[in-house]
């Protein structure tokens, strides 16, 4: 049996349509959370009056680490206002890379400012070639902070713990490693590999040292960014979004399919459990129905 692709689409979005709803209540519960994490992601959009044209529209997403969900977001652009307008009434900790879409947000107050370890050290990394011994250095230090986090993790401490041993062995480290930054940025060439890689950590540093602060927090954002994945091997595929709207449905799916697999629930089993009963679901209740609280009626 051969169908459509028009059809195939039209089924798409009707069954968008219908989880709409459970879209808006996800959005809902993630940013009203007090720890959140944030990035973005290009997909390329047809124009709606120019079959020709290509432009780059994005997904924004937001994870919420606490509750493992997380929300797809798209808006035709990367300015800042869109993370600023769907993040007007969030307050707690805020976890970003170093984009500077995000500094006026991240100085708001109410906001605690927090960055991604892991972007820092990979610029060390992308030094190795031309300065290899302080690269190394600073490559060491990054080694050290995360193997504290591993043996917590391996350990399963709770957060009190965690942040106890952050405090203990972490910031010594850290403290270390900030002398020895503010030492070498003035020896280094300014737009050497090395001179941006101290430059890039040096200017987030408040944010990279303040997940010790709290050991809810995490240190880096690769878990944000294992979310993006799937998004990034979809592209290859699809290629572009047919239409604004159709990038806006794409990111309901993703958000409640990425949720799924933090979740560990089946998604097809979810999607076929959900779309047979959303309709008949009071709608005061439909955080039942996101995947972090799904349970499946019993046959």
């Amino acid at each position: 049996l051969e169908v459509s692709d028009s059809t195939i689409g039209g089924w798409f979005q009707s069954t968008a349509t219908l989880l709409a709803p459970l879209g808006e209540a996800l959005k809902k519960e993630v940013l009203a959370q007090d720890y959140v994490q944030v990035d973005e992601s290009p997909i390329p959009v047809q124009g709606d009056h120019n079959e020709e044209g290509i432009r780059t529209g994005y997904h924004w997403v937001y994870h919420a680490p606490l509750i493992k969900a997380v929300l797809f977001n798209y808006a035709p652009g990367r300015s800042a206002q869109f993370p600023t307008e769907a993040l007007k009434d969030f307050r707690g900790a805020l976890q970003s890379d170093g984009y500077s879409g995000y500094d006026k947000l991240m100085q708001r107050e109410g906001i605690t400012a927090l960055a991604c370890m892991a972007h820092a050290r990979r610029k060390f990394d992308h030094a190795l070639q031309s300065d290899r011994p302080r690269a190394e250095h600073a490559l060491k230090a990054f080694g050290d902070l995360y193997a504290i986090e591993r043996t917590c993790d391996q350990e399963e401490v709770p957060p009190e713990e965690r942040h106890a041993r952050r405090n203990r062995d972490a910031l010594p480290i850290l403290d270390e490693l900030e002398m020895w930054l503010n030492q070498e940025i003035i020896v280094v060439a300014p737009k050497s590999p090395i001179g941006q890689a101290i430059a890039y950590t040096l200017g987030l540093w408040p944010r990279l040292r303040a997940y010790t602060t709290d050991g809810r927090y995490l240190i880096d954002n690769n878990r944000i960014e294992n979310t993006i994945r799937p998004m990034a091997i979809g592209r290859k595929n699809y290629l572009f979004a047919g239409s604004d709207r159709g990038a806006r449905h794409a990111a309901l799916m993703y958000s409640l399919l990425g949720t799924c697999k933090l979740h560990g629930a089946e998604p097809f089993a979810y999607l076929s459990d959900v779309i047979a009963r959303i309709s008949d679901h009071k709608a005061n209740r439909l955080h039942e129905l996101l995947p972090q609280n799904w349970m499946p009626l019993a046959k």
